[in-house]
């Protein structure tokens, strides 16, 4: 939710459910509002709809795996890097912030997280390109708006995301259309 005009509040890197009453002043009036998206409709009060952002996540938000026994942890050494931006990424708790601070209802930063999170480990190598193309198509079904590299979205995630996993998604994107046979 909106507080005081902005999507969970005045603290930086912080959701509204960790808000305390000490961020505001006595006497301070404190206005509450949900999202204002369209691909997140108001179901009552301050409740929305994200479940949009669920059907982005079915269109290919998995990887394919064995589900045998666990293999050893290190059978499959991971570049720090790599583990360290995907674990990054997959902190983003698909709270809708981003869509709501972006002027254009822009999903792009959850949609990155998402995206790359997978994207950057060797098991989501098997869905890597049809993931994105998927997920793409159905955030845009969904009526999400484009980016426009304003940077709102990255300054109001309470994760911190970062606007660099968007540029990924970009790439991922534009590879993945040059390679499908679609």
């Amino acid at each position: 939710m909106y507080i005081n005009g902005k999507p969970h509040g005045p603290w930086q890197a912080n959701t509204t459910c960790q808000l305390h009453m000490r961020a505001f002043k006595d006497g301070d009036t404190i206005v509450v509002e949900p999202w204002r998206a369209n691909a997140f409709p108001v179901i009552k009060d301050l409740t929305v709809d994200r479940s949009s952002f669920d059907r982005i996540i079915q269109a290919g938000g998995y990887i394919s795996v064995n589900t045998g026994n666990a293999v050893d942890g290190n059978s499959l050494p991971i570049n720090k890097e790599k583990a360290d931006a995907s674990f990054a990424a997959a902190m983003c708790i698909g709270c809708g912030a981003c869509v709501a601070a972006c002027k254009n209802s822009s999903a792009m930063l959850f949609m990155s997280a998402k995206v790359s999170h997978l994207a950057l480990l060797p098991q989501g190598e098997p869905e890597r390109h049809s993931r994105v193309i998927n997920m793409i198509a159905q955030m845009d079904k969904e009526g999400f708006g484009s980016c426009t590299n304003t940077g709102a979205c990255e300054a109001t995630c309470p994760k911190e995301i970062s606007l660099v996993n968007i540029a990924r998604l970009n790439k991922e994107y534009l590879t993945a259309s040059l390679v499908s046979d679609k």
